[in-house]
């Protein structure tokens, strides 16, 4: 293929559906984008899109193209990605991936590596979805559960999030506290739904809390936290985000079976970078620290 600008101006039409919207993201005028997909029809003698009234729909061969053209970005960010690290000074983006329960700890971390290395960007991101190392999406990832098992993955052990059984004290004095688990058929629970539910603490109050029991489920571990703030019911909430709120009660102590192991994960290609090192080094120093600050969500290994 001679032009890659034209398969990339086909790639953006068939993503986005119409010219105006490729011709936006490209940064050129709707007629050049016209221009590439005729030209890019000619030189393959087929027909890649079906045009109508609403915008641009791919054909069986567009398809076909979209998924080379998938592919051949996904390979150019994965470069990209993995050219940003490797310098040799400790500067330019840093994005760390984690889960949202680790902000409080974090934060703070990556703010003092920040203060240190005064020419990094941090990004720091917290979704529901993994993101990928391999293409260059972050630098470091914090995860939760099973050992991560990519072969092109570097994976540390980091300790365990660590969680309890709160209530807010409005409902302990309202509704009283359960003993165990025979005591909770009186009482009402907050959970969760969707990838968290996965966590070893969530997967046991689906095991012992019968389900019409859960009267608020929610996404984000902020919400879950607010809604037994609130008194809605009771639920897990990490221990080191628990001792920031006297207005909690603790219904039952951290359990074994509830204990999530954390790994550190880095690519290959990356991981020996003075960037990505610097940032593991000071990461591991900062975590010594969360054990002895009142209950921890987390207890290095």
């Amino acid at each position: 293929m001679d032009s890659w600008d034209e398969v990339r101006t086909a790639w953006q039409v068939a993503r986005l559906g119409t010219v105006s919207g490729a011709a936006e993201v490209l940064g050129v005028h709707h007629a050049t984008v016209i221009r590439h997909i005729d030209a890019l029809e000619r030189r393959l003698g087929a027909k890649l899109f079906q045009r109508h009234s609403r915008g641009y729909t791919p054909t069986e061969a567009g398809r076909d193209l979209l998924k080379v053209a998938e592919g051949a970005a996904d390979q150019f960010g994965q470069l990209a990605g993995r050219i940003r690290g490797q310098g040799s000074d400790v500067a330019g983006d840093l994005v760390v991936t984690s889960i949202t329960g680790m902000a409080p700890l974090l934060v703070p971390a990556l703010a003092s590596f920040q203060a240190r290395h005064p020419l990094v960007s941090v990004r720091f991101l917290t979704d529901s979805r993994l993101f990928r190392l391999e293409y260059g999406e972050a630098h470091v990832a914090i995860r939760a559960g099973t050992v991560p098992e990519d072969p092109d993955n570097v994976v540390q052990a980091f300790g365990v999030v660590q969680a309890a059984l709160f209530a807010a004290r409005s409902y302990a004095e309202q509704h009283g506290v359960p003993q165990g688990p025979e005591g909770f058929a009186r009482h009402r629970f907050v959970g969760t739904e969707g990838d968290h539910a996965r966590a070893p603490f969530n997967r046991w109050m689906a095991q012992h809390v019968p389900q019409d029991l859960v009267i608020f489920r929610a996404t984000e571990a902020a919400a879950l936290t607010a809604a037994v703030r609130g008194g809605v019911g009771i639920g897990f909430i990490s221990l080191h985000e628990a001792a920031t709120y006297p207005d909690l009660v603790q219904v039952m102590p951290p359990q074994p079976e509830w204990e999530a192991p954390l790994w550190l994960v880095t690519h290959v290609d990356l991981h020996r970078t003075p960037k990505v090192q610097a940032f593991l080094t000071h990461l591991k120093a900062e975590s010594k620290g969360w054990v002895g600050a009142g209950p921890a969500a987390a207890t290095p290994t």
